[in-house]
């Protein structure tokens, strides 16, 4: 392992690199108020055995990258977009191939309209595209509104893990034990959950960020460019989506919507998957991501 300290402007970002030095680079970015522990190292461990040099970091104000107050320091997702390039940048990587999850797509689809260069692929799991209002839908879903963009609204799980996470909790034993449930039900039923693998896996966020305190600055962010998803038809990144078909987030057909803004993209569906990364979905996600790598080649100018 390999451990780096980005810098972006007045950030300092943690990064480490594991796997052989000179294997492919993948870079994975995870969701809103995530470090890089949410992607658990089993999972991690699936990817460099299969070839790759995986590099995996926290955010800012999130594990033991730069943490300060919002309101004073407020920032975007073109500063996080530019986080990632600095992280390159600080490992030696021209370019790499790149994971993304949740609100990290939202940056994944910024870096291959902002620095397409840096991306050898790109594979956006569990999100939407960047021209939908999800800051709204949210709104919707609260006021029992409908969709007014034809893709339906997070489900009822939302609501759920809201009101989970509104309640307050004494001690950090708590905190984890309400993170494992806030996982179980967005992982949904229709996949094994495994209680003490995600207690294992919080535990090992809280120990690396040095304090069990949920994150909660990315929450100031505000809307993405929505007004850029026309942008999007000009990408020649090869692009992955991939659609948890029980994602109670971005549920179907989010990712085929996604894929369609974006020239040749694939689009994997993984049956009966969540807004999670159980241990259970680790080996078939691996898959589909490696398999998109090794077949990844940039489009030429003009082919859709």
């Amino acid at each position: 392992m390999t451990e780096r300290i980005a810098v972006s402007k007045d950030v300092e970002l943690w990064s480490e690199a594991l796997g052989g030095p000179e294997d492919p680079p993948l870079l994975l970015i995870a969701g809103g108020n995530q470090s890089s522990r949410a992607w658990p190292r089993d999972f991690v461990d699936l990817l460099t055995a299969a070839g790759h040099r995986v590099i995996r970091y926290d955010q800012r104000d999130t594990g033991r990258s730069t943490t300060r107050d919002f309101a004073e320091h407020p920032y975007g997702y073109a500063e996080l977009t530019e986080d990632v390039v600095a992280v390159l940048d600080a490992h030696d990587i021209p370019a790499a191939h790149v994971v993304t999850m949740s609100m990290g797509t939202i940056t994944g689809q910024l870096l291959a309209l902002d620095h397409p260069g840096r991306l050898l692929s790109l594979t956006l799991m569990l999100g939407g595209g960047l021209d939908v209002d999800f800051d709204g839908n949210i709104e919707r879903l609260f006021k029992s509104e409908p969709s007014v963009d034809g893709l339906p609204l997070p489900g009822q799980a939302l609501l759920d893990v809201l009101a989970l996470m509104s309640e307050p909790v004494d001690g950090d034993d708590a905190e984890i034990e309400r993170r494992v449930e806030r996982s179980r039900i967005f992982s949904g039923d229709q996949v094994p959950f495994d209680p003490a693998e995600f207690r294992r896996w919080e535990r090992a966020a809280a120990d690396h960020a040095g304090t069990a305190a949920e994150p909660t600055a990315h929450h100031g962010l505000g809307s993405h460019p929505r007004e850029r998803a026309t942008e999007l038809a000009g990408v020649r990144v090869p692009t992955q989506v991939v659609q948890a078909l029980n994602d109670p987030i971005a549920p179907p057909p989010h990712g085929r919507h996604l894929a369609e803004l974006i020239p040749g993209a694939s689009l994997v569906e993984i049956p009966g998957m969540g807004h999670a990364l159980p241990g259970s979905v680790h080996a078939v996600l691996a898959e589909a991501i490696t398999t998109h790598v090794r077949g990844a080649s940039p489009l030429p100018r003009g082919e859709r």
